[in-house]
């Protein structure tokens, strides 16, 4: 067994942490765990309370609110913030200068941009300039990530505040949507219930903003026909407030690397849960800012990292302090090669999917009945992207940008 499954010590190791692995492969196999397509179950049993729960929660909330499929991203997000003071550490350590460092940063941002643009071109005719999805959006904003790495924590956090506080402040001067505006144009119902009055009219879906900036960012690139709006509501300048997410990770990461005893650095981690969540939902409640993941509000940075704070606490808590960690090892297969599972899910799934079908027919997934076919083909294309990672890990071969 690795040196990482070792007995935890009463105060956090300079080392690679197995908890951090751990929660990273268990946001991976939620993000795989689509191929369950829950779904189509809740469609063929609607009045199955475990469908109906377990569908919601794979797929994203229309607008506010929040499911678990919702914290994938940010969840992603701040672990890239958790990883870096380790890997400054490391760079540090190897006699590594800033010059070098900051040039590795600036190649691993480009490589991630065009890594996200390229997966999200696959199935296109020509190449599909977007830029809201996880790859992209961390590219864009790791570099200053890494610069703020170097700094104090005292101007982190003062960097943190004025993201947030200057992205709220950019979305209200924006000029809110009129009587008049034409939602239909823009893929939204008129009527659509998640429309707001008041401030959090300036956070409306495909009239704010970010999409203002993206009718004319997008635009600017080859397009089989104009950018119009996106269906999603996604942003590409939502990479600004995921950098925000990526700093609360930071911090966290520095937490991890300090002097601090594993009981108060829990109580930190949990305290820090409770005060992200409770700022997010109460910028909501107060009608100031709406807590939406498609577009990143600052109030959905603090609500959805106060959930990263905790889901890393538990990991930590259950793993690296209690010592419970067999349990955990299929995580870490998944999560030391979360690139190498993004770009898989997205390359081959269907590939594997139609292979199964031509070498085995519909009749074995279809022994439960045919409503659970999708289930148990999910099932085994889970366990096959499983066995590739874990053919991987036996061989450390260890996909990293």
């Amino acid at each position: 067994m690795p040196d990482s499954f070792s007995n935890p010590s009463s105060s956090f190791p300079v080392g690679r942490l197995m908890s951090m692995d751990a929660y990273r492969g268990f946001v991976m196999t939620l993000m795989v765990a689509e191929l369950l397509q829950f779904h189509r179950l809740h469609e063929a049993f609607p009045d199955n309370p475990i469908w109906a729960f377990l569908a919601y929660q794979q797929s994203h909330v229309e607008w506010a609110g929040c499911s678990l499929h919702d914290l994938i991203q940010p969840s992603f997000s701040f672990l890239v913030g958790v990883a870096l003071p380790y890997s400054l550490a490391s760079r540090e350590g190897l006699g590594k200068s800033f010059g070098a460092q900051f040039g590795r940063a600036l190649r691993r941002s480009l490589v991630l941009i065009l890594l996200g643009i390229f997966l999200r071109s696959i199935h296109s005719d020509q190449t599909n300039f977007t830029f809201e999805d996880t790859l992209t959006q961390i590219g864009l904003g790791y570099p200053f990530l890494f610069l703020l790495g170097n700094a104090s924590s005292r101007t982190t956090w003062v960097a943190f505040t004025a993201i947030l506080v200057g992205y709220w402040l950019a979305f209200i001067l924006y000029p809110a949507p009129g009587p008049a505006f034409d939602y239909a144009a823009v893929g939204v119902p008129a009527d659509w219930p998640e429309h707001y009055t008041g401030l959090m009219a300036h956070f409306n879906k495909n009239s704010n903003l970010a999409w203002a900036f993206d009718t004319w960012f997008l635009n600017l690139f080859p397009r089989e026909t104009p950018f119009l709006f996106n269906g999603g509501g996604y942003a590409t300048l939502s990479f600004i407030p995921t950098l925000g997410t990526m700093l609360l990770g930071l911090q966290a990461g520095r937490w991890l690397r300090s002097s601090l005893t594993t009981s108060n650095m829990l109580k930190r981690l949990l305290i820090a849960g409770v005060i992200g969540l409770a700022a997010g939902v109460l910028l909501h409640v107060l009608g100031i800012c709406p807590v939406v993941k498609r577009i990143w509000t600052p109030a959905w940075v603090l609500f959805s990292g106060g959930w990263c704070f905790w889901l890393l606490a538990f990991f930590y808590g259950i793993i690296d302090v209690a010592g419970h960690r067999q349990w955990a090892f299929p995580l870490v297969v998944v999560g030391m090669n979360s690139i190498a599972i993004y770009c898989l899910v997205h390359l081959i799934d269907r590939f594997i999917i139609d292979s199964l079908y031509t070498h085995f027919g519909h009749g074995p997934f279809q022994f439960l009945g045919a409503s659970y076919e999708p289930l148990l083909v999910g099932i085994v294309t889970m366990s096959i992207f499983y066995l590739i990672l874990w053919w991987m890990y036996r061989r450390k071969l260890f996909i990293r940008i």
